[in-house]
């Protein structure tokens, strides 16, 4: 019988949408088969910006039990799910230092050869997310990884749009993760877990 695919879902989220997608990332590839980790990306704000937000602050209490993620937790996995909020366009500080300290790893070319896939958010449509979800790729490229986006695959996905990957647009917290999203998480995971089942049979 063949080894679970080992997921990795490695996130950042500052009011708690991307947390909310990571989640659902997270259930649903344990529903396909996977082992999954669920980890944070290290917080880098001070504690006074934290607590000038209300919504932050909600979010970072309520995390403060999910492991933060590791280059260890990455030499483990066959998958990964990398997410961030937009920032400019571009990936979040707190996620790109994660991926930052990958270094020794891909030095020794233990980030090559795995599916890597992203999911973004942010407080308007559009705002950056595909460009975000690109930028983030960039890194995928550099590992030698293996980019495994959902594009269309799935009738769903016209409904929310995006092949690059899930996204969803909050509207400064007044929009909760909903069911198109929830769906596209959905999808994504299962197709990664897909092509990484595959990728590790063949090996």
């Amino acid at each position: 019988m063949a080894t679970p695919v080992k997921l990795a879902v490695v996130y950042y989220s500052s009011t708690g949408t991307i947390t909310e997608i990571a989640k659902e990332l997270h259930d649903a590839g344990l529903k396909a088969g996977a082992e999954v980790r669920l980890l944070k990306a290290a917080e880098l704000a001070p504690q006074a910006a934290i607590q000038s937000n209300p919504a932050w602050a909600a979010n970072h209490a309520a995390t403060a039990g999910i492991p933060e993620a590791t280059p260890e937790d990455i030499e483990w996995a066959d998958a990964v799910l990398f997410g961030t909020p937009t920032r400019f366009g571009n990936v979040s500080s707190q996620l790109k230092q994660f991926i930052d300290t990958l270094g020794g790893l891909w030095a020794q070319g233990k980030l090559a050869d795995k599916v890597y896939s992203g999911f973004v958010s942010s407080a308007t449509a559009h705002a950056g997310q595909e460009s975000t979800l690109l930028a983030l790729y960039n890194s995928v490229h550099h590992f030698g990884g293996i980019t495994v986006s959902p594009g269309f695959t799935d009738p769903a996905k016209f409904n929310d749009g995006n092949p690059y990957g899930t996204s969803h647009v909050d509207a400064q917290g007044n929009n909760p993760v909903d069911d198109t999203t929830r769906t596209a998480a959905r999808i994504q995971a299962e197709r990664v877990i897909k092509v990484a089942a595959q990728l590790k049979a063949a090996a």
